[in-house]
């Protein structure tokens, strides 16, 4: 009696995702990237240090909001911060020219993300973006053309790359369309707000401001970003839309140019449009025709090679754990009881984009438990005052600012305090409402990692609703 074979369907169809990662394409739209984004940093890096923010933001505060578990990320003593982003600033020209470039881009990727984690109000998701495309250059192979790198070792030249080097890239920028329209799902937003906030204070925008107090431009503006968020992506794929695609998003992003101050953001996500072009894309062919000029005999293609099979394992289980974290981080908001933008627990690294504004004040009262006394401390005499405005409505920064005060009237010899917060907010143009249950002791709440990961129950809840227009 003859055996049945085992089916082989799925060995057959994990066989057919691994030629589908390793087949090659284009060595271009990588090549492409490296410079682009190597500018961009330049450029990001030169406003730092001649608009004087590394002063404004790194040297004059007296106190920074360290991100939860990073506590021992602390400025560079004296001119160190200058130095640092002069540093950044060298490693940003050599991911241009191609120059040692792997170790350029772990040295930009660890010294950048270095920055991002020495100030918590100074959280941007385009900051969260560049550390995460920083990370991601590290291991592509973007420097085997037009490269310092290549003119250096003719071995190293190459004409193509695995197609999971491209894939990853549009990935990692289609995720923050996708993220930031998913987060526009939400009932202030489908009413209009906080855009019709934002647009009432910019009649004076271009050829169309005068109609920004118009009812129907809040939802025009919040509708037809949500729209473009959700589908520029497929739209950006498919050969018969891609024209339009690229039209609408370049028109999107110059739009949030001129009505917000949003930084490198719009131009990074312009200049990173074209990789969702196809390998084939004469433009690419353009640029290939010119990596390996001159010397095309000494180009070789070694991509076109499946690694063994046990680093081609390695690679595929690092990119699923890679895009599982960054498909499932987003999301954990749910986990937490509440409104997400009044709470801001799960905020943080879940591309919630321009979604709310926020405004009030906190007043921090320090308790000597034995006598009863109550004094307000100045909160000035510590925090500038862009500090000042983040942390006033941010529930975790105003927990470990708490703590702070507590160890510093320890330090000036006034023993244990209880630490009381007064913090009225307003959320999308909401009456104010406390944001802290003023009569919990948040010196007595354990401020540690774990803790933030946990809800925190001295918020108070959003109930004020919002109002219609």
């Amino acid at each position: 009696m003859q055996k049945s074979r085992p089916a082989s369907r799925p060995v057959a169809a994990k066989s057919r995702w691994v030629q589908v990662l390793f087949t090659p394409v284009s060595l271009a739209p990588l090549v492409y990237f490296r410079l682009v984004f190597g500018a961009i940093m330049v450029w990001e890096v030169g406003r730092y240090l001649s608009k004087g923010w590394v002063q404004r933001y790194f040297i004059f505060p007296i106190y920074h909001f360290t991100f939860p578990g990073f506590n021992w990320v602390q400025p560079w003593p004296g001119d160190g911060m200058f130095w640092h982003f002069y540093a950044l600033g060298l490693l940003a020209c050599c991911l241009v020219l191609g120059a040692w470039y792997r170790l350029s881009a772990a040295l930009f990727f660890l010294g950048f993300t270095y920055v991002f984690l020495l100030e918590q109000a100074r959280y941007l998701n385009h900051f969260y973006l560049v550390v995460l495309v920083s990370f991601l250059m590290v291991f592509l192979p973007a420097h085997r053309g037009l490269s310092v790198d290549a003119w250096r070792r003719p071995a190293l030249r190459a004409t193509t790359a695995p197609a999971w080097t491209l894939w990853l890239l549009r990935f990692q920028i289609g995720l923050v369309y996708v993220f930031g329209g998913l987060a526009k799902i939400n009932a202030d937003w489908l009413r209009g707000e906080p855009m019709r906030t934002w647009l009432a204070r910019r009649t004076d925008f271009p050829v169309i401001g005068e109609w920004f107090t118009h009812e129907a431009a809040a939802y025009v503006f919040s509708y037809g970003g949500l729209l473009l968020d959700l589908f520029i992506v497929p739209l950006l794929l498919w050969r018969r839309t891609r024209v339009v695609a690229v039209v609408m998003a370049v028109v999107f992003h110059l739009t949030n140019v001129e009505l917000f101050t949003i930084g490198i953001f719009p131009w990074f996500m312009i200049a990173a449009l074209p990789l969702f072009f196809p390998p084939d894309w004469r433009g690419w062919r353009w640029l290939a025709h010119r990596l390996h000029s001159g010397k095309p005999q000494q180009a070789r293609a070694p991509s076109a090679v499946l690694p063994p099979p046990k680093a081609r394992r390695l690679l595929v289980a690092g990119l699923g754990v890679y895009v599982a974290v960054q498909l499932l981080l987003p999301f954990r908001h749910h986990l937490y009881p509440g409104e997400v933008s009044w709470t801001e627990e799960g905020h943080n690294f879940s591309w919630h984009m321009k979604l709310r504004t926020k405004s009030g004040t906190v007043r921090f009262f320090a308790i000597d438990p034995a006598t009863g006394e109550q004094w307000e401390i100045d909160s000035a005499a510590y925090l500038t005052g862009w500090q000042e405005r983040k942390m006033s409505t941010r529930p975790l920064m105003i927990w470990q600012f708490s703590h702070f005060l507590a160890e510093e009237m320890q330090r000036q010899g006034r023993g244990d305090v209880e630490m009381k917060v007064q913090a009225r907010i307003s959320l999308n143009g909401r009456a104010r409402q406390d944001l802290i249950d003023p009569t919990v002791d948040l010196a007595a709440q354990p401020y540690s990692f774990l803790h933030t990961l946990a809800p925190s129950p001295w918020v108070v809840p959003l109930h004020e609703p919002l109002r219609r227009r």
